[in-house]
């Protein structure tokens, strides 16, 4: 099959594949967000004469949870695996390999290794130039822990798709170079009510679907810190940085008939930035008026229940709020929380 364009053909049910050739990277493919996540693997390669060695690395990220027999669906690598030959004279051969002698394994060394546990011995890591936008990279860094006693996130923008482990704990995986589709989100009011679907209530499309992770306090050493990367796509990990959280305000947006919370957790209410009972428009951040609203002052009454606490329960009703002369009427509340921790 040397004589003419020969190409890896790999039918996939999810959720990444990765190919090599006689250990050589060719190519990856992934499937696109939504719930049929079958894809065909296709890519030019070059064979040697004699014998040549496929390697298929398949990448699951979680599995079907929900609907009719989720526990049948299925993920991976699955039939047919084929060599697509078309010579000089444009004739089209197939070679099927799925019969052929294949072995399996499960896992990555690094992993099985743990080289990302500081306690173990691993390979020397190297410090001289540091490769960036490469796959199937390990990286590692020191790091001070910030001060104080607010939340730590790390962000991990700039990177590709992988795992990160601070201290030996493992922090989960990531893939901040996954984006949410722009065409998802919707700009009219968000409105669960009906039957359930996920493309309901989206936001922040066109963005990664997660940048920020959580590294819990007890994570942390005093001293010095290890963070480990395995970059599976490829990334720069020079962007990985390390910040608090604050947040600034809390918000509600939900219907008559709810019984709801707003807290700022360990610090006080200090302002109700926006409420507004009927028809309010927009997100947290940017709540807006809506064409239908009650004439009873939704502030006022917040401020005497919340200002001062940290945290208020209410029931959003007519009775509290006053009647507003709309359908599916809903209360829209940003809450702004004290700059300061306990």
């Amino acid at each position: 099959m040397l004589n003419g364009t020969v190409t890896l053909r790999v039918a996939d049910t999810g959720h990444v594949l990765h190919a090599f050739v006689n250990g050589k990277y060719i190519g990856s493919q992934w499937a696109k967000y939504g719930n049929h996540v079958a894809y065909v693997f296709e890519k030019s390669i070059k064979l040697l004469p004699g014998k040549n060695l496929i390697s298929l690395l398949s990448v699951t990220v979680g599995f079907k949870n929900y609907e009719a027999m989720f526990d049948l669906v299925g993920a991976g690598i699955a039939s047919p695996v084929e060599l697509v030959l078309k010579n000089a004279g444009n004739e089209t051969i197939v070679k099927d390999l799925s019969s052929n002698k294949w072995a399996y394994k499960t896992g990555l060394d690094g992993i099985s290794n743990k080289y990302f546990d500081p306690s173990k011995s691993s390979p020397k890591w190297v410090s001289d130039q540091v490769p960036i936008n490469r796959n199937f990279t390990w990286y590692k860094t020191t790091f001070k822990a910030p001060l104080g006693n607010k939340p730590v996130v790390v962000d991990l923008l700039g990177l590709g798709k992988g795992m990160a482990w601070v201290n030996g704990h493992s922090l989960g995986r990531y893939w901040p170079s996954y984006i949410a589709d722009k065409q998802l989100c919707k700009t009219k009011a968000c409105d669960y009510r009906g039957r359930y679907s996920d493309k309901k209530c989206l936001s922040k499309c066109g963005e990664p679907t997660q940048r920020w992770y959580h590294v819990p306090r007890s994570f942390l050493n005093d001293g010095e810190n290890t963070l480990v990367l395995f970059e599976e796509f490829g990334g720069n990990p020079s962007s990985v940085q390390f910040q608090t959280v604050e947040v600034g305000s809390v918000c509600v947006n939900a219907y008559q008939g709810k019984v709801v919370q707003l807290s700022c957790h360990d610090r006080p209410i200090s302002k109700i930035e926006f409420a507004s009972f009927g028809h309010p428009q927009g997100v947290c951040g940017s709540f807006e008026k809506g064409e239908c609203e009650s004439d009873v002052d939704a502030i006022s009454i917040l401020e005497k229940e919340c200002v001062g606490k940290e945290s208020c329960s209410f029931k959003i009703s007519e009775d509290k709020f006053g009647k507003a002369y709309c359908d599916a009427r809903r209360l829209a509340v940003e809450a702004v929380c004290d700059d300061f921790t306990f």
